[in-house]
């Protein structure tokens, strides 16, 4: 699948004028509120029409201004799933979830629909009415009314936004398992950097209306600038596990040329992972530490180094390949003599680790 976007729209006082190419799986839409991620999802959907621009799918004109064609959001055959579920209040989820596959009889059969009842575990809500469900219960259930249409595309604009933490840790997974079992790719709107870290593979940072960086989640979120606020800063990395300890219930994760070790649930040896670490959780020190409580310290050298007006520094360092982001004091820096070059032992709190 090869999605092409140029568009160029003004609302208001506010100028949308982006372009990107999205391949297979998840693409995320990632910046602050206002940056015009939705703006860009209606018009791929077909709910808006740019000034200028064009939407390409796999070759195929959906929008063209140039050429005055504008194919209908209905004939799109995209799924979209908003922020609120929006399930028919009248309708069981057995109902609801059929609706999609009303407009694909011919396509969609009884083992396509237990298949992804059961990719998204509402086999017991089945019966059940939207009053009924919790705020994450209902975002499964759109997401499979969205699947049964079998969609060329689906489009997720913040999807978890109105649900509170718990709610989000409950749907989380079952993204995941969508995403890795299902060959439907994902235009995912989100300005929540942790759910971006979990999800995607590539990552397109609209800012003002502009697309401001774009490619591989890893590389992208692990950019201090990626970040709305600098409290979320960190870096992703990408791993496999290589065992898990039962008796402490820590599992140990491979990276390129170093391991790390999680703490919390079990994760089976052999599934790949991504680990994102906050920078303000990374001590540095200039000598490996000895009698610390901390389990991983990676040796590694400064890449960069650069500061902030709070009295602040963000400093970039390379371990074997993979990159990590620390923010100390300026005071620290200039303290232990930090520069670029300069080899380092990068001291991460096992508690700070986000898998």
């Amino acid at each position: 699948m090869t999605l092409i976007v140029a568009a160029k729209q003004r609302l208001g006082g506010f100028l949308l004028d982006a372009a990107f190419t999205s391949e297979r799986g998840v693409t995320a839409l990632f910046g602050r509120s206002g940056s015009g991620k939705t703006s860009m999802i209606r018009i791929i959907a077909g709910l808006a029409r740019p000034d200028e621009g064009r939407v390409i799918l796999d070759g195929e004109a959906l929008t063209e201004t140039a050429t005055g064609t504008f194919v209908p959001k209905h004939r799109r055959r995209f799924g979209y799933v908003f922020q609120e579920a929006r399930l028919f209040p009248h309708l069981s989820v057995r109902a609801n979830l059929s609706y999609g596959r009303w407009f694909t009889a011919k396509t969609v059969g009884g083992e396509n629909f237990d298949r992804i009842v059961d990719l998204l575990g509402i086999e017991p809500l089945l019966e059940r009415s939207p009053e009924k469900l919790s705020g994450g219960e209902k975002q499964r259930v759109a997401i499979g009314r969205a699947l049964l249409f079998a969609p060329r595309l689906l489009l997720m604009d913040e999807p978890l936004a109105a649900l509170d933490e718990a709610r989000k840790a409950e749907i989380l997974p079952y993204l995941e398992r969508l995403r890795d079992q299902t060959e439907i790719p994902i235009i995912y709107v989100s300005h929540s950097i942790a759910e971006v870290a979990r999800l995607a593979n590539q990552v397109i940072v609209l800012s003002d209306g502009k697309v401001e960086a774009t490619g591989p989640a890893v590389d992208i979120l692990s950019r201090a600038s990626a970040a709305a606020d600098r409290k979320e800063a960190g870096a992703l990395l990408e791993g496999i596990v290589e065992s898990f300890d039962a008796r402490h219930r820590l599992s140990t994760v491979a990276l390129k040329s170093s391991q790390l070790h999680i703490p919390g649930a079990a994760l089976a040896p052999g599934r790949p992972v991504r680990i994102r670490i906050p920078s303000r959780d990374v001590m540095l020190a200039t000598v490996r530490p000895e009698g610390l409580s901390a389990l991983n310290i990676l040796e590694g050298r400064i890449e960069a180094i650069s500061s902030d007006e709070d009295g602040t520094v963000e400093i970039r360092i390379d371990c074997g390949g993979d990159a990590i982001l620390s923010r100390i004091t300026a005071l620290s820096c200039e303290r232990l003599d930090l520069r670029p070059g300069k080899t380092v032992f990068a001291v991460i709190k096992t508690v700070a680790l986000e898998a």
